[in-house]
């Protein structure tokens, strides 16, 4: 199971990644740098927030894990 922090770190890396994109698309759309920046930075805060709960209701789900078997020696 992932710690708190690590899901928050994992969500901050890949935000960081995709709120480059956001902001590159809404300034080649609008021409607008301040614009981009609001809308880029709105929309990395929520999908943090967003991907945190995703994570902490995945792990509390035991469906699909394989759990590995302990052997004695």
């Amino acid at each position: 199971m992932d710690s708190h922090l690590r899901s928050v770190v994992k969500g901050v890396s890949w935000r960081i990644v995709a709120t480059i994109v956001t902001t590159t698309v809404v300034f080649v759309y609008t021409g607008e740098l301040t614009v981009a920046a609001l809308l880029g930075g709105a929309d990395a805060l929520t999908k943090i927030l967003l991907y945190w709960v995703h994570e902490r209701i995945w792990q509390r789900i035991r469906w699909g894990r394989i759990i590995p078997s302990v052997s004695s020696p």
